[in-house]
């Protein structure tokens, strides 16, 4: 926020196709307000009524945050973004109109008790954006892999020659087992867009190599095993800058990969992993943890000490966790992994 402090404190309540917008200044007296359309236009005429070199203005985090707030940054008025967490509730305890959103927004910018989300900037945005577009492609793929094996079990085909159902070979005998008709067409759907996926996600692999090594903090990630330049490029586009968390347990539960703390008199319980905070991170995290488990001596060394006695994928969950927090300190310190002394990593 901007040192000195502002006159006037506008919230924006964004929507795909409208705004509203309401101006107060610092007793919270209402100066302006008005709807008005998501277009540069609408918008220009609207920032008539702010004082550009005097004021601040809150959005809060939503599908369609980024057009305006871009749009206001780059115009080079001072521009926050609100938590939702932080504004749901406080909804909740008054009228929920788009008006009563945008007061509440510039009220609780106001009196300072507005709770900021992350905005990242645009070339964190776009390895976020073509990351998930890649995630998403996967899912879509693990769905339809999914549809294949319930077709094979409802015909008995339990166990298959191959380990790898959809590999090379593995495709060639789905193709050729006798199956009733209807169900033959619909496998045989399944096994093209199942490799058209393939194909694309290779293609979206291939596109991100074409710029993840320009990028110095992808390049340190890389050095670190089970970390190639796609989970690279997505644990940055996740994490963003890394000097926002103040230790690499925050990095971890930023990934929802902390337990769970239950405290009772002088007794404390942990739990399973809380889940909260980006699922994305978690996936990209917990795929790197079962690459160097086979590749990494200390992480290696890690997982045969726990996975006798927690088992296997709580011991995953536990090498990930180790590998955000490593990463926290190769980014904050600018070392690469071969040159971390592990044992003494904070």
């Amino acid at each position: 926020m901007q040192s000195k402090k502002p006159k006037q404190y506008v919230g924006l309540d964004v929507h795909k196709k409208t705004v509203y917008g309401y101006v107060m200044d610092v007793e919270g007296n209402k100066l302006f307000e008005k709807e008005f359309r998501t277009e540069p236009h609408e918008l220009d005429m609207f920032l008539l009524n702010v004082k550009k070199d005097d004021s601040i203005v809150a959005i809060e985090s939503c599908s369609c945050w980024q057009y305006v707030y871009d749009y206001l940054s780059d115009a080079g008025y001072n521009v926050v973004l609100a938590h939702p967490a932080g504004v749901e509730a406080l909804k909740k305890l008054r009228r929920h109109t788009d008006k009563d959103d945008a007061m509440l927004l510039a009220d609780l910018l106001r009196t300072n008790s507005l709770l900021l989300s992350y905005a990242p900037p645009y070339d964190v945005r776009v390895k976020r954006q073509i990351t998930r577009h890649r995630l998403s492609l996967t899912q879509v793929e693990n769905e339809l892999m999914n549809k294949v094996h319930a077709i094979l079990l409802r015909h008995g085909y339990n166990n298959l020659p191959y380990s790898d159902a959809f590999c090379k070979k593995g495709i060639q005998y789905l193709r050729s087992i006798d199956l009733p008709i209807c169900d033959r067409f619909e496998l045989d759907d399944y096994l093209e867009l199942i490799q058209m996926f393939e194909s694309k996600i290779n293609d979206t692999t291939e596109y991100i190599e074409t710029f993840a090594p320009n990028d110095p903090a992808v390049r340190l990630v890389t050095t670190m095993t089970g970390m190639a330049y796609y989970n690279a490029t997505a644990f940055i586009g996740e994490v963003g800058d890394i000097q926002r968390f103040a230790s690499g347990d925050k990095l971890a539960s930023f990934a929802g990969l902390t337990p769970r703390v239950h405290q009772s008199g002088e007794r404390t319980k942990f739990g399973r992993i809380t889940k909260r905070g980006s699922s994305r991170l978690r996936w990209v995290m917990i795929q790197a943890a079962n690459v160097a488990i086979q590749r990494d001596k200390t992480l290696k060394k890690m997982y045969m000490r726990l996975a006798p006695r927690i088992g296997h994928q709580k011991t995953v969950v536990a090498v990930a966790r180790r590998m955000v927090t490593l990463l926290y300190v190769m980014l904050k310190h600018n070392i690469k992994y071969q040159d971390l002394q592990i044992h003494k990593a904070p």
